[in-house]
């Protein structure tokens, strides 16, 4: 029976077809597009800033002109230059520092993630592959490792040792790797019983290649999106060493030190911390939306396929 068109001449059901037809989709698409266009151009212009930045802003981090200390954002400086952020406790340039900085935070945050992803996948794929007592092994070290606090381990390890880079890298590397680890696990376990391993097996192809070809590249998706997290976790892990004072060397810029030196003047010199806790805050907050989005993407993904 058909419903009774209403004063515009237009039946219910057709109104509703309307409503949830492609039309609508499309009318949706500018919004969902934009939604995730907008923290990937935030992301790409923070990797911009941190790769050609320094090309056109010079930074010292030991020359200290005392004649420009707390200028507010706007200022001319002593040698006639602007300071557009304005200048710290110390006089140096605030805008230098969060560019500086970023190429830091990039820095660290991509070499992490890179060294923790490395060292995640191959244990997760070779425990996940195997099974047997070498899965039982690594996964309870996996367990283990986890039950230590992350930030607690890295504090530990760059307090034990001379501050520098490569230090900040390897003390938050030592438990990011585990997440990797199990993500990676788990896929090896689903897939090692699919179909075309076990004729990869019966054709005597060696374990490397078939984790090499026909286990790893089921992983990419899932390594993909949980690095983006683990990059935005990584890089406010490094900005909280550095300002407890613990993290990189005093001649390295980063955001943390920059926030850390000033807490002294929040009352008379706002800038010198809010500004470079929020390009902090905008990109973890843009990386975390990435990350999400990607996750959503490859569980929608396995859902249809």
């Amino acid at each position: 029976m058909t419903a009774p068109p209403d004063a515009t001449g237009t039946t219910a059901g057709t109104a509703t077809a309307v409503v949830s037809g492609p039309d609508a989709t499309t009318a949706r698409r500018p919004g969902r597009r934009a939604t995730t266009l907008i923290p990937l151009g935030i992301v790409t212009l923070y990797v911009l800033v941190a790769l050609l930045g320094p090309l056109f802003l010079s930074y010292d981090p030991v020359h200290t002109p005392l004649e420009d200390r707390l200028l507010s954002p706007g200022s001319t400086t002593a040698e006639g230059t602007t300071a557009w952020l304005g200048t710290d406790g110390l006089g140096r340039d605030v805008l230098a520092q969060i560019v500086y900085g970023a190429r830091t935070s990039v820095l660290i945050g991509a070499a992490t993630v890179g060294l923790s992803c490395l060292v995640g996948v191959v244990l997760g794929a070779i425990a996940g592959y195997a099974r047997g007592w070498t899965d039982a092994v690594l996964a309870r070290v996996f367990d283990v490792l986890l039950a230590f606090p992350a930030i607690l381990l890295a504090i530990v390890i760059a307090g034990a040792f001379e501050r520098s880079l490569f230090l900040v890298v390897v003390a938050l590397s030592a438990t990011g790797w585990i997440s990797f680890a199990r993500v990676t696990r788990g896929v090896a376990l689903s897939i090692r019983e699919r179909p075309w391993v076990d004729a990869a097996r019966v054709m005597g192809v060696p374990a490397r290649e078939i984790l090499r070809r026909h286990v790893l590249p089921f992983t990419a998706g899932p390594i993909v999106a949980m690095a983006t997290l683990e990059f935005a976790l990584v890089v406010l892990a490094e900005a909280g060493l550095s300002f407890l004072g613990i993290g990189l060397p005093t001649d390295t810029p980063s955001w943390g030190q920059t926030i850390a030196g000033g807490k002294e003047y929040l009352e008379t010199a706002w800038w010198i911390s809010t500004l470079p806790g929020v390009a902090l805050s905008l990109l973890i907050i843009s990386v975390g939306i990435l990350g999400d989005q990607l996750t959503a993407r490859h569980r929608n993904g396995r859902r249809s396929a």
